[in-house]
């Protein structure tokens, strides 16, 4: 019969702390995509702003070495990512192949006009020099004409402001909960053995001596939980890279690092904490309060 009964308590004690080891999994792998939302966020707004060209007419009386002079310039520029010639035939090409008919042979010319397609880094790609660049590019005298989506440009540069703003705002509140979750799980796990840690203190036990093995044991769960989160992370950003290569996820392989240290330390950190809490709530509670 006691054999049977230890067995229980046994198999009670192995799920209750691998619940505790699951919840913080959970919390710190929500926690950890959300970090990489955080650290990403600008990167795939900027890959969205680079995808924006400005497009260059030029005059049909500009000379090749006008349009030479003027592609070398935008090369060198500070702030163009690349620059790709159109010539006016290759133009026409692509737009029978959209329209499905030859436009050329109904109006008996090709109306279009050589234009280069210049891409701007994302830096640039705001209101403001947007059209400081157009001007510049506009002042030479075999440009026609310099054209961009102005509407699109001006809402993406708001949509990536709130984003940003909301992102920071959903973060801190996201990392709150996180500490009040896993928190809860280390408190519901102390509270089971809070009948031991009064028993050992009434027999004359320290405070330190007893909240030892409850905080390093709590710590040992944050740290298997952080590199069980930290796993599922990695698998995720792999994923990830591999659906989206032209985002380069894992170029930065410093701030992935700082991240993957943050969610360890995370891991740490609240489990030592909520559980110096928790056994220093039961241990200056009296006997009688132990059983509410």
């Amino acid at each position: 019969m006691s054999s049977s009964f230890e067995k229980y308590q046994k198999r009670r004690l192995i799920s209750s702390y691998f619940s505790v080891v699951i919840s913080i999994s959970l919390v710190l792998f929500l926690l950890g995509l959300l970090g990489l939302l955080v650290l990403n966020s600008k990167k795939v707004a900027d890959y969205f702003k680079e995808q924006i060209a400005i497009t260059v007419f030029l005059k049909d009386s500009a000379k090749e070495v006008e349009i030479t002079q003027l592609k070398q310039s935008l090369a060198l520029a500070e702030y163009t990512k690349s620059a790709d010639f159109v010539s006016k035939e290759a133009a026409a090409k692509e737009h029978q192949e959209t329209l499905g008919e030859n436009f050329i042979e109904y109006l008996g010319e090709n109306p279009l006009q050589n234009s280069l397609d210049v891409y701007i880094l994302a830096d640039y790609v705001t209101p403001q020099k947007m059209e400081e660049i157009t001007n510049e590019l506009k002042s030479k005298d075999f440009v026609d004409d310099v054209i961009y989506d102005k509407p699109l440009i001006a809402q993406l540069t708001e949509n990536v402001k709130r984003i940003s703003f909301w992102v920071l705002v959903i973060s801190g509140i996201f990392t709150f909960i996180a500490v009040l979750l896993i928190n809860s799980s280390i408190r519901l796990s102390i509270y089971a053995k809070r009948f031991t840690i009064k028993t050992m203190q009434m027999v004359g036990a320290t405070k330190k001596f007893i909240r030892k093995p409850f905080v390093w044991k709590s710590v040992r769960f944050g740290i298997i939980g952080a590199l069980v989160a930290m796993t599922g992370m990695g698998l995720v950003l792999y994923y990830l890279n591999q659906s989206f290569p032209q985002l380069q996820l894992l170029s930065d392989p410093i701030l992935l690092s700082i991240l993957f240290a943050f969610i360890l330390l995370m891991g740490i950190l609240i489990t030592w904490l909520s559980t110096f809490i928790a056994t220093q709530r039961f241990l200056n509670l009296r006997t009688d309060d132990l059983y509410y």
